[in-house]
């Protein structure tokens, strides 16, 4: 690939020359202005390797004209030659400032100019190979770090969903928490890094169950207190499990597993917090996951119509909810209808054809939550 080089002098005949010389060896390509302006214009939409600017022109001087070019993107580090015959100390020092390379003596028969024309040249070269070779390695980092992002969602998706089939449900549950926590996130103009994760970290919610012994968490009837109290234990068991990661996606799934059960007036489980002592992930993930259990089947109630589980969170919001949670849900209502009937597409849609096979029929689904819809009535 030719060196691309910019020349700019408001003298025909001294821009001719220089492009005969640069153009000499065939080594270089050589563009012209007359005007430093059109050359800004030209030189923030193409890339060039090296610059020649003359000092004295009209409209623009050679040291404004560099100042301005060292602001373009891809002009930081090219080299920029300024050509005059004024080579007093006060001048080279303000060009130096400004961001010149060398200079280049006005004299056009001048053995120091071809010498000092030829460095740059070669300059120019070496400067573009580390630009291309330095964007190139940050496209195969990129390329690498997007590769160990899949796989760590991967990972996570596929821990949660072996929560649920313990559960010996389809693994919808999973799914769906997921999609109703992100809508609430982006309600909540929460940063989009951070409804990402809570997106991808919200399916951690109940890892803790595979600590709960099956006759427990796969009884069809109500459970006794007892068993409820055995049930709860999953919040900090889930803590447990996902804490002390150096994955952030599992350090807020452990921030959510040990806060989903908390409640806004201080009234929920494992340690009682209350309002802003509950962990925002937190607070999104138990709207969304409460309104599922509300409005899906479970061997010990029916489904709840979705507008009566509506009608539950504005109740409980401010007593259960965070309120802005609530609000957050609702705003996006027709939404929340299309991912109760499985009619959302999702990025998770990659890996759901392999992880979730075909739907139970209703009388054969197990329950996927613990049983804090149990005392709501089902309609």
């Amino acid at each position: 690939m030719l060196t691309q080089a910019l020349l700019v002098d408001d003298s025909r005949s001294v821009l001719n020359f220089l492009k005969r010389h640069i153009e000499a060896e065939g080594l270089v390509e050589a563009t012209t202005f007359l005007d430093p302006v059109d050359a800004l214009v030209c030189a923030r939409e193409r890339v060039f390797d090296l610059v020649l600017v003359d000092y004295e022109m009209p409209h623009m001087d050679g040291i404004s004209f560099i100042r301005t070019l060292r602001t373009l993107p891809g002009c930081a580090d090219i080299p920029i030659a300024m050509i005059t015959s004024r080579q007093t100390d006060d001048v080279k020092m303000e060009a130096l400032q400004a961001g010149a390379t060398d200079f280049l003596p006005k004299a056009p028969q001048s053995v120091e100019m071809t010498v000092r024309l030829r460095n740059l040249i070669q300059l120019g070269a070496a400067v573009r190979k580390l630009n291309d070779r330095a964007a190139h390695l940050a496209s195969e980092v990129a390329a690498a770090t997007q590769k160990l992002g899949e796989r760590e969602e991967e990972i996570i998706l596929r821990l949660a969903l072996a929560v649920e089939y313990r559960d010996n449900d389809t693994g919808e549950h999973t799914l769906r928490v997921a999609r109703y926590s992100r809508i609430i996130a982006e309600q909540l103009g929460l940063p989009a890094r951070l409804c990402r994760d809570i997106y991808l970290a919200a399916p951690l919610h109940d890892v803790g169950k595979v600590a709960i012994p099956d006759k427990i968490l796969l009884k069809a009837g109500k459970l006794t207190d007892e068993e409820m109290a055995v049930i709860r234990t999953h919040a900090r068991i889930g803590e447990r499990i996902l804490a002390d990661s150096s994955c952030e996606l599992i350090q807020l799934g452990a921030q959510i597993a040990a806060g989903h059960h908390e409640r806004w007036d201080g009234a929920g489980y494992p340690n009682g917090l209350k309002t802003d002592e509950i962990p925002v992930p937190a607070r999104v993930v138990a709207v969304a996951d409460v309104f599922d259990a509300l409005t899906t089947r479970r061997p010990y109630k029916e489904p709840m119509p979705l507008e009566m589980a509506r009608n539950y969170l504005i109740e409980n919001a401010g007593r259960q909810f965070d309120p802005a949670c609530v609000e957050a849900f609702l705003s996006r209502w027709d939404e929340v209808v299309k991912i109760a009937a499985g009619q959302h597409a999702t990025p998770f849609q990659k890996t759901e054809a392999p992880l979730v096979p075909m739907k139970e029929s209703p009388a054969e689904s197990r329950h996927t939550e613990d049983r804090s819809a149990e005392a709501v009535p089902a309609g």
